[in-house]
């Protein structure tokens, strides 16, 4: 994360028991995509903002075909909110290319954190990422 998103996760730290699952003062939030803190820029509202569009309009006429868990929808939300609209883009537009027939299946979870040979100039390498191993 960047410096000013770690102050903002800092700040808004619930302070409260190590046990407590929600901050002290919030109604509880039950999403599918991913709740986790993340630095909110533009381009990072943005894609997340055409995956939810997706998911409330298309996912319906589309059907629950997805053969990994998390959903590719799922995947790319939170792929973007991580990793930011490049990254996390590049990991969803593989993701969905290895979920049609004679790809992958299986539990698949957006990475924590990226590699060091993860750059902006070398997008095929995002391809390695939901590969078995083994």
């Amino acid at each position: 994360m960047c410096e000013f998103c770690v102050r903002q996760a800092e700040d808004e730290d619930d302070g409260g028991a190590a046990g407590s699952s929600q901050p002290r003062g919030r109604p509880a939030r039950y999403s599918r995509n991913y709740t986790g803190a993340f630095c909110k820029s533009p381009d990072r509202l943005l894609g997340m903002g055409l995956i939810r569009l997706y998911q409330l309009t298309l996912s319906g006429f589309v059907g629950n075909s997805c053969r990994h868990i998390p959903t590719c929808s799922e995947y790319g939300y939170e792929s973007i909110a991580r990793h930011g609209l490049w990254a996390g883009g590049w990991m969803t537009l593989f993701r969905v290319s290895r979920c049609g027939p004679g790809g992958t299946s299986g539990l698949d979870p957006v990475p924590e954190a990226l590699g060091d040979g993860f750059h902006w100039w070398t997008p095929w390498r995002y391809l390695s990422l939901g590969r078995k191993r083994g």
